[in-house]
């Protein structure tokens, strides 16, 4: 039997786990689940939910773990290609993710069936669109039965989405530090006096929280009013959660790398020259996956992507890859995954026992990596030595195609207005001194009408 490792995101659920095998993903149906998991199959759910889309699909399949008799069933779905999280979406993401929930939960009520869990977990990005992954989150809905997921779908989602809406989008990273999604109590604190206009977030929202306040830490008695909730009432509450979801708004030409190519330090023919190049050196890497390292709006990963090219267009702007994931829904590309990521300091290992949420390294496995304008913002922005730049790009790919910099560019003149000139090591001899302790240079080549340099390296 192959090495089985067990997957650190899925101990929770006593219905199943997640484990890999020789690279692939499986998840384990526990016997426990055995009833929901017949009635997810046997009553059309799962057919009218992958059909349309909103759920991955899997097979049935033999396994050595069948001989457990805790075991049922081993579902090998369809194998994603990255798994990224929440605090990794745009704004636009976690709507997206939020309304495919409420969808799903929609699909269940017709088939008698209710989503037992609503986490943003459950949800990931295939082929450009949100996509439920957690085949074990059904079971059958009771007569009267409340939707347990309420509150986690309004800590998850809705708190989030409000506070990006209406404060400011970069308290999404809340949710790196509140795995379980943010606590309304902090929510409601956060969010402005006049969020209690929208009817949405007075009732899901500040209502939600004082009853949460009000009630945390009694028992339910026999006095205790209780609501008998009918499949109308659910869905009238999918419905109310769904209108304000949708209703909620960012701009994300507000951010400050959004309009950022309009003032690039090139001239047409430069851009245009930078553009041949950098699809030449991708022709000689030949990559299955290549991570766009300071992507900005994704203009320079679409190269990659419009050749069928996995590609991972990561940026720390929100408004950049906002506009990024909207590009990419609007001509529908299925190549791309924009991710909202701080090279400086990128996702870890977080969770319990550090395990349950992998670090960005760890996920991100490809060919190739492109790296252009950026050089610059990390050596100087942020005082990184070109030697530890070099080292830790080595270490995500084998391929490297990098833009250099230098210090006369408009753009690291406007770096250094502002403080001393103390990168000595910061020129053409020490970017390639430095790189080449990691790297081979395959080729380089100017840009026209520019004095930055490109490179195509690949890892000794």
């Amino acid at each position: 039997m192959s090495a089985i490792e067990r997957i650190g995101g899925s101990f929770r659920d006593p219905s199943g786990s997640v484990f890999s095998a020789d690279g692939t993903i499986y998840r384990q149906v526990n016997r426990s689940y055995q009833n929901q998991y017949d009635h997810l199959m046997q009553s059309g759910l799962y057919k009218d939910l992958t059909s349309r889309e909103l759920l991955i699909p899997h097979a049935e399949v033999e396994h050595a773990l069948l001989d457990d008799p805790a075991v049922y069933k081993i579902l090998q779905p369809r194998q994603l290609p990255l798994v990224t999280y929440p605090y990794e979406w745009s704004f636009s993401q976690l709507q997206d993710a939020a309304l495919l929930t409420l969808a799903v939960l929609k699909r269940c009520l017709a088939h008698d069936m209710i989503l037992k869990d609503a986490s943003a977990y459950n949800v990931q990005f295939l082929a450009g669109k949100p996509l439920l992954i957690d085949s074990l989150s059904f079971e059958a809905c009771q007569p009267g039965q409340a939707w347990q997921a309420y509150e986690q779908f309004c800590q998850h989602f809705l708190a989030p989405l409000a506070l990006m809406s209406y404060r400011d989008v970069r308290l999404s990273q809340l949710l790196r530090v509140h795995l379980d999604g943010i606590p309304l109590d902090l929510a409601v604190a956060l969010l402005p006096k006049r969020s209690w206009l929208n009817l949405g977030l007075s009732l899901h929202l500040h209502l939600h929280a004082r009853a949460q306040k009000r009630y945390r830490g009694t028992a339910p008695t026999a006095n205790t009013p209780r609501k008998r909730l009918d499949k109308k009432d659910l869905l009238n509450i999918a419905d109310s959660l769904r209108s304000t979801v949708a209703g909620l708004r960012w701009d994300h030409q507000q951010t400050d790398w959004a309009g950022y190519y309009a003032g690039d330090s090139y001239l047409e023919t430069g851009f245009n020259s930078k553009r041949q190049i950098v699809s030449d050196f991708i022709d000689l890497a030949k990559p299955h996956c290549l991570i766009d390292l300071g992507a900005n709006t994704g203009l320079f990963s679409r190269i990659a992507s419009q050749r069928g090219i996995f590609t991972i267009s990561v940026d720390s702007d929100p408004g950049a890859v906002e506009a990024n994931y909207q590009n990419a829904k609007q001509t529908k590309e299925t190549c791309i995954q924009p991710m909202l990521i701080d090279l400086t300091n990128p996702s870890a290992d977080i969770g319990w026992a550090n395990s349950e949420r992998d670090a960005l390294v760890k996920r991100c496995q490809a060919d190739c990596l492109l790296a252009l304008a950026l050089i610059h913002h990390l050596a100087i922005s942020n005082n990184l030595p070109l030697g530890k730049i070099a080292s830790y790009f080595a270490a995500m790919a084998e391929w490297l195609i990098i833009e250099f910099v230098p210090k006369s560019d408009k753009k690291v003149q406007q770096l250094l207005t502002a403080r001393d000139d103390i990168f000595v090591d910061y020129s053409q001899i020490g970017f390639e001194r430095s790189f080449t302790d990691f790297y081979a240079i395959v080729e380089s080549a100017d840009i026209k009408d520019s004095a930055r340099r490109l490179y195509l390296l690949r890892r000794r």
